[in-house]
Formats: structure tokens, C-alpha cells, sequence
């Protein structure tokens, strides 16, 4: 299993960020997420992003907070 403290801890402090389209993101949070039964993966949110990745670590898709915040309505 990944360790995400080892990988993104880092990246918190706001000195060390992801680029993401040529532009800088400062990590906000990371964690594992599941379908409700298992662990699908991890993800690493952003200023504006959700990030998510398989249990490989293989970036799998990225959502738009602002999108996320829309569908929670």
C-alpha cells in the first residue's frame, strides 16, 4: 500500500505544490477513498481539484471543486 504521508505530507505547507496544467495548486488534503466495501485508491484535493488515483498510484481522473459543489446540492 502507498504510503500518502511519505508521498503528499510535504506539499501542506503551501512551499512545495502540484502543477496541474502549467498552473500551481497548493495540496489542501489527501486520503484514501472507497466505493463503501473496499479501497478504490487514494485522492489529493487541491486550491481548485480533486485528484484521484488507483491503488497503483496511477492518476485516474480530476474533478473541479466547483463541479463537486454543485452535484452536492
Amino acid at each position: 500500500m502507498i504510503n500518502l504521508d511519505e508521498r503528499y505530507h510535504s506539499y501542506l505547507d503551501g512551499r512545495k505544490k502540484m502543477r496541474i496544467d502549467g498552473i500551481e495548486e497548493q495540496v489542501q488534503a489527501y486520503g484514501w477513498h472507497c466505493d463503501g466495501n473496499d479501497i478504490k485508491g487514494h485522492y489529493v484535493t487541491t486550491e481548485n481539484f480533486k485528484l484521484f488515483y488507483n491503488m497503483e498510484g496511477i492518476f485516474t481522473n480530476m474533478v473541479a471543486l466547483n463541479e463537486l459543489a454543485q452535484t452536492s446540492r
